[in-house]
């Protein structure tokens, strides 16, 4: 059994932060991975992340229908649906429905990532 205690992390816990209009939480993060979500308002797009070094991202569309663009290809997500970007890829989430998005996003430190808060 392992020895880290479990965690509760609740909304009100988070602080928001905003790429562009995209309001992001980070609700966990630790040396092994991150886990967050992104609300994006109907036609709004938010900033362009810049990927991660050695670390996939992984992005599941609570609700809501999503574009998520690499910079080359745009990729269409609905609630139900994952989206991968592999390691280095830069990344971002439109909403072109009339409904918010809403994403939940995680991946794993590579090298290079910001430690552990």
């Amino acid at each position: 059994m392992s020895e880290s205690p479990t965690v509760v992390v609740r909304k009100t816990d988070t602080t928001p932060f905003y790429e562009g209009p995209e309001e992001c939480r980070e609700y966990f993060r630790n040396e092994d991975f991150w886990f967050g979500s992104s609300l994006v308002h109907p036609g709004d797009v938010g900033a362009v992340d810049p990927g991660h070094v050695g670390a996939w991202e992984v992005f599941y569309c609570v609700s809501g229908e999503a574009v998520m663009d690499d910079g080359e290809k745009e990729y269409t997500v609905a609630a139900g649906d994952t989206v991968a970007f592999p390691p280095s890829v830069p990344h971002r989430i439109h909403n072109r429905g009339t409904e918010p998005v809403l994403m939940v996003w995680a991946g794993g430190p590579g090298p290079g990532e910001p430690p552990a808060n």
